[in-house]
């Protein structure tokens, strides 16, 4: 097989990998309000691989299946995935994005930001956000970055990932 090709097939066993870990393990893990978002994980790591526009058309995707599966405001998740996924791959032009460090930064980062857009477009009350972007949203950045750093030590070598800082 080809480099090309060969990347191709790790990108999909890792994503496969992702979307069963997202569907059926963050469920019974614990409160899902703090349960690590593989999908968004899965998002930042490929626009920080990719250009703009795919990074953009992935979160649309992503976005699109979570709205598609909680529909009480339909469009919140899927704009804010998108401009996710566009800001994370223009943040890899400004960061150096081969360090499992950087990519755990990224994804807690991405994850805030994701609440954030999600919560306001949704019209969710003051009081109800500030506890989620102040409690809430952090904590499972955090756990999300950390689950991250582990798939990415896992796949270092398909990712192409430096463990020194």
């Amino acid at each position: 097989m080809n480099g090309s090709r060969t990347a191709r097939v790790h990108l999909a066993i890792i994503f496969g990998t992702l979307i069963l870990l997202h569907f059926y393990v963050r469920p019974r893990l614990f409160d899902t309000r703090l349960a690590p978002d593989f999908l968004l994980f899965g998002l930042v790591v490929f626009a920080m691989r990719s250009g703009p526009g795919a990074g953009a058309l992935a979160g649309f995707l992503v976005g699109l299946a979570t709205d598609a599966l909680s529909p009480a405001k339909f469009g919140a998740a899927t704009l804010a995935d998108t401009i996710v996924g566009y800001a994370a791959a223009w943040g890899r032009a400004v960061f150096f994005a081969d360090n499992v460090l950087v990519n755990a930064g990224f994804v807690a980062v991405g994850l805030w930001l994701r609440d954030l857009i999600l919560l306001m477009a949704s019209g969710t009350p003051q009081g109800q956000l500030l506890v989620e972007l102040g409690v809430y949203s952090p904590l499972q950045a955090i756990i999300t970055a950390a689950a991250g750093g582990l798939v990415l030590l896992a796949f270092r070598q398909w990712f192409a990932v430096r463990l020194d800082g």
